[in-house]
């Protein structure tokens, strides 16, 4: 059994939490606001502060949503740089800046400590159903050492190169996925509007070589008309700013990133920033002044 630290406790931190003290580890816990009571039912130790956390834990993983929240749960007043110690791990599942990770890595590593950025791709379903893809950064060392409490949260769990990496392959990962929804949306609607069932152009596509996991769940959502979240446009646009910026920083054009990413900006003008990120498709229909799967006058 390992005395683990586990900082944000939201939709993806609650569930992930959960797995690695169904497994039997001793887990401290911190969140904004209050730590939930099903964690500390469960066996889970609630703390005052991050520092509280990282005091008592050995390995220390933050949960948060943007790179200001990691930088406060790190290095903030009451922060777990405050309760390090020498030989400790520090693991950042938060989806931030490849840059700043770098920065963070450095000054964890400068206490005595291992710093691993391991951002993870599923959503609340994965984190619930412990199919989480784990993209992580670090060394091969601090890797063996943390691999473990990755396979209570995942499947997919993939070393791919040293601090930063982990964080890099993510915005990679959002890149796909963003244009992959504006494509499946472009699709739907054009054969919607020219008449054509797109339930069943759906159907028809899946079986073909453009079938695609984001053809088959947020296909079925736009033509379902259910964007409830998963994964909320808010947090899809914090992740392809930080493509955009990094992109900047090192003279690449993402010219359709920056597409999809003003789709996403004219949906939350238009009160959508908490919609699931399929709904980028009804920036598309606005445009079209059409709906998918409506009738044709």
């Amino acid at each position: 059994m390992s005395k683990i630290g586990f900082i944000g406790l939201g939709i993806m931190g609650t569930p992930m939490a959960g797995h690695l003290i169904k497994a039997g580890h001793e887990v401290f816990l911190y969140t904004h606001g209050s730590v939930p009571g099903e964690l500390v039912e469960a066996g889970g130790k609630a703390c005052a502060s991050s520092r509280e956390v990282a005091q008592n834990a050995d390995v220390i993983i933050t949960m948060v949503p943007d790179t200001p929240h990691v930088a406060s749960a790190l290095f903030g007043e009451n922060g777990v740089a405050e309760g390090l110690s020498p030989g400790k791990v520090v693991v950042d599942m938060s989806s931030i800046s490849p840059v700043e990770t770098k920065a963070f890595a450095e000054r964890i590593k400068a206490l005595g400590c291992d710093y691993v950025d391991a951002p993870v791709s599923g959503g609340e379903v994965g984190a619930k159903a412990a199919s989480l893809t784990i993209m992580v950064g670090g060394s091969e060392a601090a890797f063996d050492r943390v691999k473990p409490l990755f396979e209570l949260m995942g499947k997919n769990i993939t070393l791919v190169g040293d601090n930063g990496a982990g964080q890099t392959c993510k915005v990679a990962n959002q890149i796909i996925v963003a244009l992959n929804i504006e494509a499946v949306g472009e699709a739907l609607l054009f054969a919607s509007k020219m008449g054509a069932d797109p339930a069943k152009v759906r159907q028809a596509l899946m079986g073909g070589f453009a079938a695609s996991r984001i053809l088959e769940v947020h296909g079925e959502r736009m033509v379902k008309r259910t964007f409830d979240p998963g994964f909320r446009i808010e947090l899809h646009q914090k992740d392809l700013n930080l493509a955009l910026s990094s992109a900047r920083a090192i003279g690449v054009s993402l010219p359709n990133t920056a597409t999809a990413q003003e789709l996403f900006n004219s949906c939350a003008a238009h009160g959508g920033a908490g919609w699931d990120h399929s709904g980028m498709v009804r920036a598309l229909e606005m445009m079209a002044n059409f709906e998918i799967g409506q009738q044709q006058k």
